[in-house]
């Protein structure tokens, strides 16, 4: 299962465009995981865009994760949700979904991460790495020090997000990320879709690297 670039939709940041034209665009330059965040459009539109993102993920044969909203990923038939420390516990989430539904969760501290590691998190997103704007509750950012400690201590997928671009995507791999979540750096960009394609391409060639 790739989480080598996970692009996060925010209409807000995006110049006009819709989730779902994110998304599409995201995924024609090679994302890997799409992720619907909204946080203040009615639950009518979410779980509108919602599905249609399903249908464009499906057809790419790509994850979709859902931020927060468990009720919406369920309806959607999405591969997973994204739940951050004030949301729904991880395992009560358990209990409502079906088996391989994959469930991350968003840290900010060593402890949260080992504490969702244990409670059996698919994977763990350490937010925010650098100090960002897209996400106005993210916090100052946390280093790479601490990214590459926790995943000194966790053996899950470890997802990288806040602040990261092309002129730092090499380091936070180097720090140990399985993979690099991104909001404005893609989807701030006039042309998301060759933006997606020059972060993949950098991701895929450090991975290569880092190989040899």
């Amino acid at each position: 299962m790739a989480y080598d670039l996970y692009v996060v939709t925010d209409e807000p940041l995006s110049g006009g465009r819709s989730h779902v034209e994110i998304a599409d665009c995201a995924l024609q330059g090679g994302a890997d995981v799409i992720q619907l965040r909204d946080k203040q459009r009615s639950s009518r539109y979410i779980t509108e865009s919602a599905i249609a993102i399903r249908e464009l993920t499906k057809k790419a044969g790509k994850l979709f994760i859902v931020n927060d909203r468990l009720d919406i990923a369920l309806i959607a038939g999405a591969d997973g949700v994204h739940l951050g420390q004030e949301d729904i516990p991880l395992l009560l989430a358990r209990r409502i979904t079906p088996r391989g539904f994959i469930i991350g969760i968003s840290v900010g501290s060593l402890e949260e991460a080992l504490i969702a590691f244990r409670e059996g998190a698919d994977y763990i997103a350490l937010s925010p790495v650098f100090q960002t704007g897209s996400k106005s509750d993210a916090g100052p950012g946390h280093g790479l020090e601490m990214f590459s400690l926790i995943r000194s201590l966790v053996q899950i997928p470890l997802i990288a997000i806040g602040g990261i671009n092309r002129d730092n995507v090499e380091e936070v791999l180097a720090a140990g990320a399985d993979g690099v979540a991104v909001i404005s750096a893609i989807v701030s960009c006039p042309d998301i879709t060759l933006a997606t394609n020059e972060m993949k391409s950098a991701i895929l060639k450090t991975k290569v690297l880092t190989v040899m």
